[in-house]
């Protein structure tokens, strides 16, 4: 049997994992000194690269690895077993580093886990609320957010045959949730969508007879009449044999990040986004 994978991800609406019972204040003394943006790493360009276990991994912690919004904070979800997975984040203060473990961390106006999410006020985070029904009933792995508040979200399934949804806000009201159609629901363990800020595609993975093996990453694009064009496998210079997937891009659109052969220690990997404007033109 496939293993899922609960995958810590944000957009321009942060997704985030829910919370200790616990608040902890103080600021972790593993810290470091970084420069420039991406945490001191160096982009990568058309060839994919491991992002740098040392800052972007703490064992314990799994494939979560994401920009906030503005680029100043780093996000990682917890690998335990506790009914509220911790969090760590990491802040950049202008170029160093500290990993805090706590309750909940700024970086966007709503943080979502799953159907749950709290929003920032004027003295901080809110109460966890919730979506309510039916997000309340669906088993969500991971849930996303494009800058207009659309979500979407996958559902586990023992059997691999969940449905990825996708739910809107009109007139500042959420819609029921709906299926995406065929050409992103086709065949199995269909999980981990991502929405681009501007809703423009939408990235995934999934099992189809064409693939590479286990899960492979696709991209669809959003066509002129507001339909979603065919899956476009990423290719074999993304996809293994083995179970790849948890794409997001980063906020300021630069980077495709994923986790090939996802196991631990979760080698996450970035490349230049670039990638995914070759894919669009071959649509």
């Amino acid at each position: 049997m496939k293993k899922p994978h609960i995958i810590l991800m944000l957009a321009g609406t942060l997704f985030l994992t829910a919370c200790t019972t616990k608040k902890q204040d103080a600021f972790d003394n593993d810290s470091l000194t970084v420069e420039g943006l991406y945490h001191g790493q160096e982009p990568p360009g058309m060839v994919s690269k491991s992002l740098d276990q040392d800052i972007v991994y703490k064992e314990g912690w799994e494939l979560g690895g994401v920009h906030a919004p503005k680029m100043k904070a780093f996000y990682l979800t917890s690998t335990t077993d506790a009914p509220f997975r911790p969090l760590v984040v990491s802040f950049r203060e202008e170029n160093r580093v500290l990993r805090k473990y706590e309750f909940y961390n700024s970086g966007g106006d709503t943080l979502y886990t799953k159907d749950k999410y709290i929003e920032r006020t004027e003295s901080g985070w809110s109460e966890i609320k919730s979506l309510g029904a039916p997000f309340d009933t669906i088993p969500i792995m991971r849930l996303m957010a494009s800058s207009n508040g659309t979500l979407v979200f996958d559902e586990f399934t023992r059997s691999g045959n969940g449905v990825l949804r996708y739910s809107r806000l009109i007139n500042g009201k959420r819609e029921a949730p709906k299926p995406l159609s065929a050409a992103i629901n086709t065949g199995k363990w269909n999980a981990h969508p991502f929405i681009a800020l501007d809703e423009s595609y939408i990235i995934w993975d999934g099992e189809r007879e064409d693939g590479y093996g286990d899960s492979d990453m696709y991209i669809s694009f959003k066509q002129s009449d507001g339909s979603w064009g065919p899956a476009i496998n990423f290719g074999d210079e993304i996809n293994t044999d083995g179970e790849d997937g948890g794409g997001y891009v980063t906020p300021d659109g630069k980077y495709l990040s994923y986790c090939p052969r996802c196991k631990p220690p979760y080698d996450r990997k970035w490349v230049d986004a670039q990638i995914i404007e070759d894919l669009r033109s071959k649509q």
